[in-house]
């Protein structure tokens, strides 16, 4: 069977396996610096065999080729690189800081910061761009881009489109499918899916992108390890069912909080595994993440377990985002216990 006659929860267990009689069901761990000439590389940063059976599997889910790097930032750098000196980049306002801070960093780039869910101002601000960069939802706003529609506008203007699917995955959304010219990936989160990992993914089609982006991580050192490699492989294979079982717990949870006279606003768009919760004391929000048991308070989110924080904790979140904005990262315990620890920490 081919990758197209498979289901996406298939692909992602069954891609990158070795099938020649006696290799291993799964491929090893690759330490070397140095390879035997005569192979596609000969020293480790220009390729490290563990990279391919991860490279493989998240290319077949989002439909293009995959370059694996050392973190999401590193990916993000990577496009962000593409960028020419006065270029014009069009990105959400309320998107990642880090991305944002990266693009703040290039003193020789316009940065025009959007609210994507307003579909009208945002395709008005592309006039003149070059790179438009998108995430639905954006972290931690949760707020909804409509990306059929930006990503054809962002084209008309004669703009590259990068989209960051780190939140909905290749099993929920694929945006090359939808004229996207980059994927990109914090695969620390829910591709890798037990906080034990940082990593990042760049995927594309387009050959010269490909290349570019290659060179980029070659030049520049940012490969990621052997380790994290296949870490993030063995987290992929279990991706469909982790994803089903912690968006079928933030669904429950996003209700019972909507009804709850503790929460102000509840930001869920339907689906994913992030609820966003508004709380009007900024220092009960803080309190709340810091007094629950169950749902660990840190920093980070796609992981089996359940994680929260108010986000304005930290000084380069954009001041426009509620200062008692919960993001809750919904993992797979029971959400009976799930729901019991948030009630008590909420009250």
């Amino acid at each position: 069977m081919t990758p197209r006659d498979l289901s996406p929860a298939s692909i992602a267990v069954s891609a990158g396996r070795p099938h020649a009689p006696g290799d291993p069901l799964s491929a090893p761990i690759t330490l070397a610096s140095a390879l035997v000439p005569g192979g596609d590389a000969e020293y480790a940063r220009a390729g490290n065999p563990v990279w391919a059976p991860l490279e493989t599997i998240v290319g077949e889910l989002e439909g293009g080729d995959a370059l694996a790097f050392s973190s999401g930032i590193a990916a993000s750098a990577a496009v962000f690189s593409l960028v020419p000196s006065g270029g014009v980049v069009v990105a959400p306002a309320h998107g990642y800081y880090g991305t944002t801070h990266q693009l703040r960093q290039r003193g020789d780039v316009e940065l025009r910061l959007v609210d994507v869910s307003d579909t009208s101002a945002t395709v008005d601000a592309m006039r003149g761009a070059t790179h438009v960069w998108l995430e639905s939802p954006t972290n931690p706003a949760m707020e909804i881009a409509d990306l059929p529609t930006l990503i054809a506008a962002a084209h008309d203007a004669g703009a590259l489109v990068a989209v960051d699917n780190t939140f909905r995955t290749p099993l929920r959304e694929r945006p090359l499918e939808l004229g996207a010219d980059i994927v990109t990936h914090s695969a620390s989160k829910l591709l890798a899916g037990h906080s034990d990992v940082i990593l990042g993914l760049a995927i594309c089609r387009d050959p010269e992108l490909y290349a570019a982006l290659r060179s980029h991580r070659h030049d520049h050192g940012a490969i990621p390890g052997a380790l994290e490699a296949w870490l993030t492989t063995r987290g992929l294979r279990t991706l469909a069912v982790r994803l089903d079982r912690a968006e079928s717990n933030a669904r429950d949870l996003a209700g019972r909080l909507e009804s709850s006279p503790l929460v102000d606003e509840v930001r869920y768009p339907g689906f994913g595994t992030i609820v966003g919760l508004v709380l009007d004391d900024d220092r009960r929000a803080q309190r709340a993440t810091e007094s629950s048991r169950l749902v660990r308070y840190a920093t980070s989110l796609g992981g089996v377990e359940s994680t929260w924080e108010r986000r304005r904790r930290h000084v380069n979140e954009a001041p426009t985002i509620p200062a008692g904005l919960i993001r809750l990262s919904v993992g797979i315990e029971d959400v009976e216990d799930l729901w019991a620890d948030i009630e008590t920490a909420l009250t």
